[in-house]
């Protein structure tokens, strides 16, 4: 049987009873099965999508930047990199690649060598169906340091064709008026950073508490 997206609205009644970041996503690394929003710090807006396909390029559908943070279509699921497992709780390392699922539609964020519609940078749509989709939704998190923090900026760089996820303020007009383009570009600059916000956050596993108490001693 096909498991279909989560419904946004069971999941945000769900948020009320978790743990949220609030005005950010709080200490701890980020851990895999996590379902988090991404701000870009320098736009102030957060990773969105929906089911409104791009009119040009490659028609798939479209990934943009909010500035409400209480959109529900927001959401992203951390997972492990395409084929790979990422057991839940699993902390996501520095450098590691991952799949970023869109929790309302259940397709993955991708790149591929189309011209972004508004900026003329590189494409970056929503690919896949029920969460499979190809190795072009892999994203490797760059970050200082062992683990992606939850209070640190960090980058994402597709795995595939090395360009940094990005804002650089082009606005769309109807029917996703006010949006903001999300797109790829070939070098990074402060318009490449994310930081972790609102989610729930699943606890890190036996291993990464086993590293902490070594540390720790």
């Amino acid at each position: 049987m096909r498991r279909g997206p989560v419904p946004v609205v069971v999941f945000v009644l769900a948020l009320g009873a978790a743990a949220r970041g609030g005005g950010g996503g709080g200490s701890g690394p980020v851990t895999c099965g996590s379902v988090v929003k991404l701000l870009n710090v320098r736009h102030n807006v957060r990773l969105h999508s929906h089911d409104v396909r791009y009119g040009s390029g490659s028609g798939q559908q479209s990934v943009t930047g909010v500035s409400a943070a209480d959109d529900g279509n927001s959401y992203w699921r951390v997972r492990g990199r395409t084929a790979a497992v990422c057991e839940r709780g699993q902390p996501v390392r520095c450098g590691q690649a991952i799949r970023l699922t869109h929790l309302g539609t259940g397709r993955n964020l991708h790149s591929h060598h189309f011209v972004s519609p508004l900026s003329g940078n590189q494409e970056v749509s929503a690919f896949g169906e029920d969460g499979e989709g190809d190795y072009l939704d892999d994203w490797m998190v760059l970050c200082s340091g062992t683990y992606w923090a939850r209070d640190s900026e960090v980058r994402f760089q597709h795995a595939s064709t090395d360009v940094f996820l990005s804002v650089t303020g082009e606005q769309y007009g109807r029917p996703i008026n006010g949006q903001k383009e999300v797109h790829g570009m070939a070098s990074s600059s402060q318009n490449n950073y994310w930081k972790v916000m609102e989610g729930i956050f699943m606890q890190p596993g036996e291993v990464f508490k086993a590293e902490q108490h070594h540390t720790e001693l």
